[in-house]
């Protein structure tokens, strides 16, 4: 467990800010108690402090854990985000994207957001912008990046992408053994 590099920082804020904005100050300075972020094993960890400084009397190949899992370092150095971080997308969201009851399942399977399963979407949200989505009910289900804005998907026809998938809550069961 050690911080971030100034590399692997800039990568992790540059993705977050993707999906949150400003936000991201809201996450580092929390009001109830400081938290940071710490690499172990490739994995990024967003993690109290105090939880922290009581880790440090474990050794890294003892550690499995620490805290919640938001992300990894790929091979090449670029940051993915994967569906741990969803708790914090969703509180922190400045797009968010609500799909129908009968599209619910398909997004759960892996596949992306179509003009026919769009319930809902945010105001002025542009092309290639991180987004949040939500059942109609407002529970997170995953999380993408547009592939139309708001207006152009007014025009679409009902086969088109709307928001291509990142990931899923469904991942926890399709990938549990890398998980």
């Amino acid at each position: 467990m050690r911080p971030l590099t100034e590399e692997e920082t800039k990568s992790v804020f540059e993705k977050l800010f993707k999906f949150i904005g400003k936000n991201i100050r809201s996450l580092v300075e929390r009001q109830d108690e400081p938290h940071c972020f710490r690499l172990h094993k490739n994995r990024v960890y967003y993690v109290r402090e105090s939880l922290m400084r009581r880790a440090t009397n474990v050794g890294r190949d003892q550690l499995v854990a620490l805290g919640q899992c938001i992300g990894k370092i790929t091979h090449s150095g670029n940051f993915r985000l994967t569906i741990g971080a969803l708790d914090l997308l969703s509180v922190h969201a400045r797009h968010k994207v609500w799909v129908k009851p009968s599209a619910e399942m398909q997004y759960l399977y892996g596949n992306h957001v179509l003009k026919s399963g769009l319930g809902r979407i945010t105001e002025n949200t542009p092309v290639n912008a991180g987004v949040v989505v939500y059942s109609m009910s407002d529970v997170p289900l995953g999380f993408g990046v547009t592939a139309k804005s708001t207006s152009d998907c007014r025009k679409l026809d009902p086969s088109g992408i709307v928001v291509l998938h990142q990931a899923d809550c469904g991942e926890y069961l399709r990938a549990e053994d890398e998980m």
